[in-house]
């Protein structure tokens, strides 16, 4: 097994861990639990995630790659893109530059890079099918970035199991707890991490299907308590991130 010494996180919302609570009033995340599961393995490492939610790809790019590179970091996840697609436009060669940079930049100091194209959000929430374009083309663009750079690409979007609506949280663009674990496993074995199989890949096992007002109330409570908040906070121009600042913004041992 190739021995990693300092891992970090750069990214949104996403890497920082939304929702998959730690049970001290934070958020764990696949981050975390591959930092864990790597820590667990080699008996130490040090980690770093200095994702924020919120963030665009360019703003982690200003904001989070020269931190990240002071680090010489010998692993890094560069995740971004979801709060792109979801913006009022969205050119995918812009974000395609901004993460390749990203990844080049990494990779050329020496890190293995992974990230992780964004499964169909569809089965998950319905309104997702306007998006439908744009996640195709920021996927293809992340998959470009990756061949270019060197960076490890997991590709999500390819596993139906990904878009399970079970794998997601109540707002239905983070994923849960399930669902971080499995992208941990994930990303586990993509670094070929010693005991990793391809289980994550597996589809969960067949359950009911929701009745018509099982799935009306579910529609109701989602616009109720995430669509209609998430409008307003955007018409005013305010994101997640206002005023917050990354869990472990230091490389500190597990």
């Amino acid at each position: 097994m190739k021995r990693y010494e300092r891992y970090v996180a750069i990214g949104d919302s996403t890497s920082e861990g939304l929702d998959d609570p730690d049970g001290r009033g934070g958020y764990r995340g696949w981050a975390n639990r591959l930092a864990e599961r790597i820590a667990a393995q080699q008996g130490s490492l040090l980690y770093a995630n200095l994702a924020l939610r919120g963030r665009k790809t360019r703003q982690i790019r200003d904001e989070q790659l020269a931190p990240a590179l002071a680090m010489r970091p010998d692993l890094a996840t560069v995740v971004a893109g979801t709060n792109d697609v979801l913006g009022s436009r969205f050119d995918a060669r812009p974000f395609r530059d901004d993460l390749f940079a990203m990844q080049k930049a990494l990779v050329d100091q020496g890190a293995a890079v992974l990230t992780f194209t964004l499964p169909d959000l569809t089965p998950v929430m319905p309104f997702a099918r306007i998006l439908g374009d744009r996640v195709q083309r920021l996927n293809e663009a992340i998959r470009d970035a990756c061949a270019s750079s060197g960076a490890i690409l997991c590709d999500l979007a390819a596993y139906p199991v990904a878009s399970d609506p079970r794998l997601w949280s109540d707002d239905r663009l983070h994923a849960n707890s399930l669902g971080h674990a499995r992208i941990a496993d994930a990303l586990a074995y993509h670094l070929e991490l010693p005991g990793t199989d391809r289980a994550w890949a597996e589809p969960l096992p067949d359950r009911p299907a929701p009745t018509f007002m099982d799935l009306v109330r579910a529609e109701v409570a989602w616009g109720r308590n995430h669509l209609l908040p998430w409008i307003w906070r955007h018409m005013r121009g305010i994101s997640s991130g206002d005023g917050k600042t990354c869990k472990r913004p230091e490389l500190t041992p597990l």
